[in-house]
């Protein structure tokens, strides 16, 4: 569904720039346009820019709003609410059962005892969801129409989780219920990480040792949670580049800063035969990949008057960022006086493209609000494929490119110029 819509946003796009209305040129001076910021009150009505359908300006209201035309500060907020892609890769967290570490239950070190179904994986996180978020901008307009402005959006985090637990689907198991624990594929842990001395039955020999070593094997709980968020600002200009009785063109171009923070985490717990797990029994990992992007941007868009107080905007813009990518991978035993971590650092050339049709309405002189649709999108940024490194000794989960990463969704807002 969410294709179809794109595509029938990117379809209206296409027409409001093909379908200018005719007419005189004008300058600036002679019937000029709003200054046409995003979501800001652009200092005129449409019924001050020569267009033959009057707009009334009543009722005035008393707040400290500026007159038509004139030059000034202005400054706008709006709440946005978009979706992204989640950049993971499916990769399998556990199974059901156990291993004789010891060989002391089927004579041979390292049997795997259990019906092997996998038990938790990434792609057990769920669906995709909508973040809400914010967009602010501040800006001074020129009498010529000229603007200058910096805008910021912040996406509150997307949380997405998934969990196992020794409570098997209709509490089927085998016999020797091995189903009922949980075993992951850890290694070149140190021995802090061993967990309870007796975790199951089989534990039960005459030198008391596990035979099950390892917290995450026979483990009783592992929990799993993905964490989004997204950052953008620009800093840049805007200015009027044609105009008619009933649309007009404008550029723009500055700087562009965007940042993709994603975050997965990892809790498995081991618990005694007497149901008891102490902080030492449960291990935590996390995988953090942070990816900077700054750059230059470039585009221009295109406005048209509908009706009285209303209009129709298009923005198109591209960019080429230069993308910091930082990887940080650590285990870390539950009472925090254990770790091992490992990180690294990457370099690439993210292209960006955007794009956003807007509807305008002015309802008095000085004041804007809009109803809209963005997306943006971003090309060659890293992901997650297989976030886990299993071998805690060198820890290297797989990282890919992640060719195509898009946001879209609707923004609703107002902005006053002063």
């Amino acid at each position: 569904m969410s294709q179809r819509f794109i595509r029938g946003a990117l379809f209206a796009a296409a027409a409001v720039i093909l379908g200018a209305g005719s007419g005189r040129a004008q300058s600036p001076a002679e019937g000029r346009w709003p200054g046409g910021l995003p979501i800001t009150a652009r200092g005129q009505s449409p019924a001050n820019t020569g267009f033959d359908v009057p707009i009334n300006s009543d009722p005035t209201i008393p707040i400290p709003t500026g007159n038509p035309g004139d030059a000034g500060f202005y400054g706008s907020m709006e709440f946005v609410y978009l979706t992204q892609t989640r950049a993971m890769g499916d990769q399998t967290v556990a199974y059901r059962g156990i291993v004789d570490s010891t060989g002391f239950i089927t004579g041979l070190p390292g049997t795997y005892l259990g019906s092997g179904q996998v038990a938790l994986s990434t792609d057990m996180l769920g669906r995709t969801t909508y973040q809400p978020g914010f967009r602010t901008e501040i800006g001074y307009k020129f009498e010529d129409g000229t603007q200058l402005y910096a805008n910021y959006l912040q996406l509150f985090d997307a949380h997405y989780s998934a969990g196992a637990t020794l409570a098997t689907p209709y509490a089927r198991s085998r016999q020797d219920l091995t189903d009922t624990f949980l075993v992951a594929g850890v290694y070149n842990f140190s021995p802090k990480f061993a967990g309870p001395g007796q975790k199951t039955t089989f534990d039960n020999d005459a030198q008391g040792a596990s035979n099950t070593y390892g917290i995450w094997n026979a483990a009783s709980t592992m929990d799993i949670k993905f964490t989004q968020r997204f950052t953008t600002a620009d800093i840049g200009g805007k200015m009027p580049l044609f105009q008619t009785d009933y649309s007009r063109v404008y550029g723009k171009a500055g700087g562009r800063f965007a940042w993709f923070f994603e975050r997965f985490q990892w809790i498995t717990r081991s618990y005694d035969t007497d149901g008891l797990s102490n902080p030492q029994d449960a291990a935590f990992y996390t995988n953090t990949l942070s990816q900077r992007l700054y750059g230059p941007f470039v585009g221009c868009g295109h406005e048209i008057f509908l009706a009285n107080q209303f209009s129709l905007s298009v923005d198109l813009d591209g960019a080429m960022l230069l993308g910091v990518i930082k990887e940080r991978t650590k285990y870390e035993l539950g009472d925090r006086s254990t770790r091992a971590k490992r990180s690294a650092n990457e370099w690439s050339l993210v292209p960006n493209a955007n794009a956003a049709v807007n509807l305008w309405w002015y309802p008095i002189e000085g004041v804007q609000v809009r109803l809209g649709y963005q997306a943006m999108t971003y090309f060659n940024t890293r992901n997650m494929e297989e976030p886990i490194g299993f071998d805690m000794g060198a820890m290297d989960p797989r990282y890919d490119t992640q060719y195509f990463r898009l946001l879209h969704g609707f923004n609703f807002g107002v902005g006053l110029f002063f």
